[in-house]
């Protein structure tokens, strides 16, 4: 019986990501004999519009400087959607999402359009959310050949709508959310029936520069937050499948070192499906992240 359980979420935001990232994060997980779940962004890539939050999110812009984005994401993905054109992802790469999934990996939908989704989702009615929502699971299902069975927001932003939209497309689960364990939400009001299995760890971007963590330090830090039970790990294939790679191979060594069980989100959910307890879900203030995300009360 293994005491610690982590469980690998891979977020895949952009073109590049896409491209580059996935296949190393491949290798490298095949390497140690990992499975994770891998999300895909599904249409296109607008990664340069973001930089309009440097005006509308305080601590964006020391954040992009204290993480260094612009070399891990590079200058054309920062250029994306506005002095680029805004390339399709999935649709550019279809052999990697099947080969993402042949390798033994889940797969599932992080959104279509990560930056419209991540700033204006509170705007979106319901047929808007259901359009976006449900041209990326179409697209996913004509490339991979199978429904999607869950799906994570983009910067872990929900709504009532998309909650309620996620909800009628029948999926196992969901992986929306910011918090300590899984768990049906209940948001502004209303009780949902997807289950919510909810990053616990703190993602890269949100701790380096701080407290003194640094690339070749921060293992030390991840490891001091690692409890018995289950332990959900977000990754970004533009970070830890770019510049970050040698600081993720080094983790998993690490945790493989203190004994820990790897899992996929799907092992997860139909272990805590069950017994999985009703908990609050509300927008709010995490340390290290501008603006607000989705938080398991």
């Amino acid at each position: 019986m293994h005491q610690f359980t982590v469980a690998l979420k891979v977020d895949v935001d952009t073109y590049a990501g896409t491209r580059d990232g996935v296949p190393r994060l491949l290798e490298i997980m095949e390497k140690a004999g990992v499975k994770a779940t891998y999300y895909f962004s599904m249409g296109p890539d607008n990664s340069g519009k973001a930089l309009r939050r440097v005006f509308t999110r305080k601590g964006f812009l020391q954040k992009m400087l204290r993480t260094g984005a612009p070399g891990a994401y590079g200058v054309r993905t920062m250029l994306y959607g506005t002095l680029l054109p805004a390339p399709r992802i999935a649709s550019s790469f279809p052999h990697i999402l099947k080969e993402t999934s042949a390798q033994g990996h889940e797969t599932g939908v992080h959104c279509w359009d990560h930056v419209d989704w991540h700033d204006y989702l509170p705007r979106y009615d319901e047929k808007k959310v259901a359009a976006t929502l449900g041209r990326a699971t179409e697209l996913f299902r004509e490339i991979v050949g199978e429904p999607v069975k869950s799906v994570a927001a983009p910067g872990w932003t929900v709504s009532a709508r998309s909650l309620a939209f996620q909800d009628s497309l029948a999926l196992d689960y969901c992986s929306d959310s910011r918090g300590h364990s899984p768990f049906y939400p209940l948001f502004e009001g209303r009780r949902y029936n997807t289950l919510q299995i909810p990053t616990t760890w703190p993602t890269l971007d949100e701790i380096l520069g701080t407290g003194g963590i640094t690339a070749e330090n921060v293992n030390d830090f991840y490891l001091s937050r690692l409890l018995p039970g289950l332990n959900v790990h977000t990754i970004h294939a533009e970070m830890e499948g770019g510049v970050l790679s040698a600081s993720f191979v080094d983790l998993l060594k690490k945790l493989q070192e203190r004994g820990v069980r790897f899992a996929t989100l799907r092992e997860v959910a139909a272990e805590h499906r069950a017994t999985a307890p009703e908990a609050p879900l509300s927008m709010g203030e995490i340390p290290g992240r501008a603006g607000l995300v989705a938080v398991q009360g």
